[in-house]
């Protein structure tokens, strides 16, 4: 249990490095799991635009959905985007901050999936082969003769080359060397545009949007500590009260046995003994400090009130003034004069 826990405080303390890795193992697992799958077209007019697109992008979405689920930092800023106002104002600039460093995370694997999937050629070649130039790469003097659902039917089935009967028309290898070709320049020209975009959003931005940059960056540092601080309190408070709770338990039980013990000897001996029950043994020194653990809050009630506080007014962001926390939140106000303390002095006569 504690090497869970090392591990666990590990990856906590280094999330971003964490994120980082899980994001470079989707992205080796997307390319490997085109790798495993097979591709079969369905060799139909109708069926192969939408088969094709659907392994484009259906996979892509999956991938990405998965990335901002897998990333910490999604209940966060759900939490953060819907909280009430209270006494602390929303920044739009904190939430697109948060927003854009868990989408560029969870953009990688799908990128991949995308980049392998053109560059393999075989989507592509199943989407347009109905659209191959068969006037220039076939046999042009045949192409008036047929009709269009015919020629269709032909084409449709050049991804398949089991069934591909077309051949006195359009040699097979020719329409898919030239699709593939196409496909690659498409990938290629994908990869580039994706590296070119990923290194202005990553490089450029912060240069020109230097002071809203840093500001987005430190309060969105500081929403993620405070709800970890926030969360660690109420991990320590819980624990004391139950600690605490269980004492006192044990404390009645014992006491209880110790009265019911004490009348049983009553009962028995003779009028004129005394019984003295054992006195209850104070309270040890670790559970003084558990009661200091809890801060004032040793009730259920008291301790809804504070985390519905917590939730609908959040404490300003100013320090250094004293602010009084009502029932509801917080009550803005000048902070109360000090008070001032009067000695008195009697002399012997």
């Amino acid at each position: 249990m504690d090497k869970f826990r090392m591990i666990f405080q590990f990856l906590q303390s280094n999330q971003e490095s964490f994120m980082n890795g899980i994001c470079g193992i989707m992205a080796l697992a997307s390319a490997q799991m085109y790798s495993a799958f097979d591709f079969n077209c369905p060799c139909l007019p109708g069926y192969n635009t939408a088969y094709s697109v659907g392994i484009l992008l259906v996979p892509p979405l999956v991938l990405f959905l998965l990335g901002l689920v897998m990333n910490n930092n999604v209940s966060m800023l759900a939490e953060e985007w819907k909280r009430p106002p209270g006494r602390r104002a929303k920044d739009p600039a904190v939430l697109r901050y948060m927003f854009c460093s868990m989408a560029q995370r969870a953009l990688i694997a799908p990128v991949i999936w995308v980049a392998v999937t053109l560059l393999d050629g075989k989507c592509f070649l199943c989407a347009f082969c109905t659209t191959v130039p068969v006037a220039v790469l076939g046999n042009s003097s045949l192409v008036p003769s047929l009709p269009a659902p015919e020629l269709a039917r032909l084409l449709a089935r050049v991804p398949c080359p089991d069934i591909y009967d077309g051949d006195w028309l359009l040699a097979r290898e020719v329409a898919v060397r030239y699709l593939r070709c196409i496909s690659q320049a498409l990938g290629w020209s994908f990869v580039l545009l994706a590296t070119l975009l990923a290194f202005v959003v990553r490089s450029a931005r912060p240069c020109f949007t230097q002071v809203a940059f840093l500001k987005s960056k430190y309060w969105s540092h500081y929403i993620d500590i405070e709800r970890k601080l926030f969360d660690e309190t109420c991990t320590e408070h819980a624990k004391a009260f139950a600690k605490v709770c269980i004492q006192q338990f044990f404390e009645a039980m014992n006491h209880d046995l110790e009265l019911g013990h004490a009348h049983g000897a009553l009962t028995t001996v003779a009028p004129t003994t005394s019984v003295t029950p054992t006195p209850t043994p104070a309270p040890a020194d670790g559970a003084e400090e558990e009661r200091e653990k809890l801060r004032g809050i040793t009730d259920q009630g008291t301790m809804n009130r504070l985390l519905t506080t917590w939730h609908k007014c959040k404490p300003p962001l100013r320090l250094g003034q004293e602010e009084m926390l009502m029932g509801n939140g917080w009550a803005g106000g000048e902070p109360r004069p000090p008070r001032k303390e009067v000695a008195t002095y009697f002399s012997k006569v």
